[in-house]
């Protein structure tokens, strides 16, 4: 497969996403369906941290240990606890835009939230148990982590952005820092967002054509897991 086709792939997997009804159309969303979404989305959130973390131990590449470590220890700033989680600021944005303290701490997630947690480890875990294992674990810490969380913010964006503007401490700064802005083979060592410097390492791991269908079909099984989990929240009538 040339090098432009796995591009091309990936490219009209992220269209397929930021076409889901629900994001592409995200300013007909009743209010409090907005923020439904985003206390589930919390959720998947919340699960980031310990989904690197299980990637990190299936991972046999040390080189690609390193980069996932490096950006697993930026969730945490800081060395002393004076600075923010970007959980914490996560929770802090959502709360201005005035989602009710009570309503966060009440929150459950839904089962088809739980089935989006579960099927993302079960994901890693057959991706480490696989033929490619470190293929397909950098496609699911790129593609899953970072590529498709950009897109997805950048589409809360035309809710959140009004609201928030550079008040924003997660929302805006993520959807920035993982977005893919190279094409696969473009990626530099210089990157600057998250989803490049994984980028970087993924390319070079793609040597044979075995390794290069292992990405295709992880990376279509995450854009189904995404897709399904805004499948659960209902658009106000046209």
């Amino acid at each position: 497969m040339a090098v432009h086709e796995l591009d091309e792939f990936e490219d009209a997997l992220i269209a397929r996403v930021r076409a889901h009804p629900v994001l592409a159309n995200v300013a007909r969303l009743p209010e409090g369906e907005f923020q439904a979404l985003l206390l589930q989305r919390r959720f998947l959130s919340l699960a980031f941290t310990p989904a690197y973390d299980l990637a990190i131990d299936l991972l046999t590449d040390e080189q690609s240990v390193r980069i996932a470590r490096t950006i697993l220890r930026e969730e945490y700033p800081g060395e002393d606890g004076r600075s923010p989680s970007h959980r914490e600021e996560m929770k802090e944005d959502i709360l201005r835009l005035g989602v009710p303290r009570r309503d966060l701490v009440t929150s459950r997630p839904t089962r088809a939230t739980v089935e989006s947690i579960t099927a993302t480890f079960d994901l890693i875990s057959e991706a480490g148990a696989g033929e490619h294992p470190d293929v397909a674990l950098l496609t699911v810490l790129r593609f899953w982590g970072e590529v498709l969380v950009a897109v997805e913010y950048e589409e809360l964006w035309a809710r959140i952005g009004p609201v928030l503007g550079e008040r924003s401490t997660f929302y805006l700064p993520h959807k920035v820092h993982d977005a893919k802005v190279r094409p696969l083979a473009e990626a530099s060592p210089l990157a600057s967002t998250h989803s490049d410097q994984l980028g970087v390492r993924l390319w070079q791991a793609l040597r044979s054509a075995g390794e290069r269908e292992c990405f295709k079909h992880t990376e279509e099984a995450i854009a189904n897991i995404k897709t399904a989990f805004y499948d659960q929240f209902a658009l106000q009538p046209a």
